[in-house]
């Protein structure tokens, strides 16, 4: 299994860059100013880069790139609707570009770094076509494109044109593994040098961190998991009812027993490395008693039914919603597990509000601003907010994306994860850890949050 975004990674840059330290720092643009109230950057490009074909990196480079990221070519992909903030770019000379936007977007400096806004070359694209270039892509990033064989593998070398730090590596290969178990023998044969995440299951982490030779390293990650409650209909449409289901299950147990601690326990829906995580924030105890009790105040009789549909090819959430069940079931809820197919779930089902009282909710949160998270989860008419509408949660949610300062954006954002969790929107889970195995004599490797890995360091013995 390979993650485009990784192997992106390493062939093209952005304007800026996030590595596995979260911290934003320049990268095709070496600085920016944030003027008009958050309605025009002004970014300041790198001189003397060139694309891996030898094309120069300029301001019309920057433009074409966004021009066709918003337009009909950008329109086919998933990336779109990140930098819809984006009004038009304007070339002021060959090294500076103005980014009008629609309206402020505090994350956009973040998205710049991600896979979507990765700069790509005009004349390259012009002369030989989008689907050509989509099999034989050209950046300027540390590695170029050797070869693609779909469902095979992808093969890159060192760039020696690199403007910043060149590769230690002079090749990478990346190969497409869609079977787990085989990318771990692949691993232990010495026939990968690195997996991945998601692709290590849970179940094989003691086969790793049995293999003199491999070492299982892991690090927060942003992906999260919650089941959220349909606040409609139904027994789920009382807040105490929530909070009793939430304080049901003992969620501690769940990611010590079945995620071998490979998970935190999270009190909002984000983890540790959110910009708008509030670390004194805790999460409602484990208190069968209490849901009890709150159970019957809201008049829930014992034996009542709830229904869970989750997605129908996640083994290990499966696991997770079956200790869920066996929580309810002490305290008196009766719940049957509906497991849908993935793309019908989240495009049919959830949208158009046809869940059961519960429904999982997986969310990656590769931005790490919880305003990417929350105004999709909690807005008022948003895809994944099919049941709530609270005119107090839009006002927060809006206040915090006109402001240009960090600190009053966090302590807004901190009110959202608190607000939610007093309404009780979902019963939040954890966070997941990003999993890599990697074989010890690769040196140097820093794991990245968000797969995404830039391998110049990377040695190999």
């Amino acid at each position: 299994m390979v993650n485009w975004a990784s192997v992106g990674t390493n062939l093209f840059d952005g304007l800026t860059y996030r590595g596995p330290d979260m911290k934003l720092v320049p990268a095709l643009a070496t600085s920016w100013d944030v003027l008009d109230d958050g309605m025009r950057i002004r970014f300041k490009l790198r001189e003397g880069v060139t694309f891996h074909d030898g094309e120069p990196f300029n301001a019309e480079a920057v433009k074409f790139t966004f021009d066709r990221l918003l337009g009909e070519e950008g329109a086919k992909g998933p990336q779109q609707s990140n930098y819809t903030a984006i009004e038009n770019v304007e070339i002021i000379d060959d090294n500076t570009v103005d980014f009008h936007l629609k309206a402020p977007d505090p994350v956009l400096l973040t998205k710049l770094a991600g896979y979507g806004a990765m700069i790509v070359p005009p004349q390259y694209i012009k002369e030989h076509g989008e689907k050509y270039f989509n099999t034989h892509p050209v950046g300027t990033g540390p590695f170029q494109f050797v070869s693609y064989e779909p469902k095979v593998d992808i093969k890159l070398k060192a760039y020696d044109g690199f403007w910043g730090d060149g590769p230690k590596l002079s090749e990478l290969d990346y190969r497409f593994i869609s079977e787990p178990s085989t990318a771990v023998a692949e691993l232990q044969s010495g026939g990968v040098d690195i997996v991945i995440p998601p692709t290590i299951p849970i179940a094989m982490i003691p086969t790793i961190e049995d293999d003199d030779n491999l070492d299982l390293i892991t690090t927060s990650g942003p992906t999260v998991y919650a089941l959220r409650f349909n606040t409609a209909d139904g027994i789920t449409a009382d807040e105490r009812v929530r909070k009793a289901l939430i304080m049901a299950v003992d969620r501690k147990s769940i990611v010590d027993g079945i995620l071998g601690g490979q998970a935190q326990v999270i009190a909002s829906f984000q983890g540790e490395r959110s910009f708008g995580f509030d670390p004194g924030m805790q999460p409602l105890p484990y208190d069968p008693d209490k849901a009890k009790q709150l159970l019957e105040e809201a008049g829930v009789k014992p034996g009542a039914q709830v229904q869970i549909d989750i997605r129908g090819n996640d083994a290990t959430f499966a696991e997770v919603t079956q200790a869920v069940a066996a929580y309810l079931s002490m305290v008196g809820i009766t719940a049957s597990i509906h497991p849908v197919e993935t793309n019908t779930l989240l495009n049919d089902i959830i949208p158009q509000g046809k869940t059961g009282a519960m429904f999982q909710q997986s969310w990656g949160g590769w931005t790490f601003d919880f305003d990417n998270t929350a105004y999709a989860m909690y807005h008022s008419g948003q895809k994944w907010n099919p049941y709530d509408s609270d005119p107090k949660m839009d006002e927060l949610l809006e206040s915090q994306r006109s402001l240009t300062d960090p600190k009053e954006r966090e302590r807004i954002l901190q009110q959202i994860a608190h607000y939610a969790a007093d309404r009780a929107l979902e019963l939040p889970l954890y966070s997941l850890n990003a999993i890599y195995g990697v074989n010890k004599r690769v040196k140097h490797f820093v794991p990245a949050p968000d797969n995404r890995m830039r391998l110049n360091d990377v040695e190999v013995e």
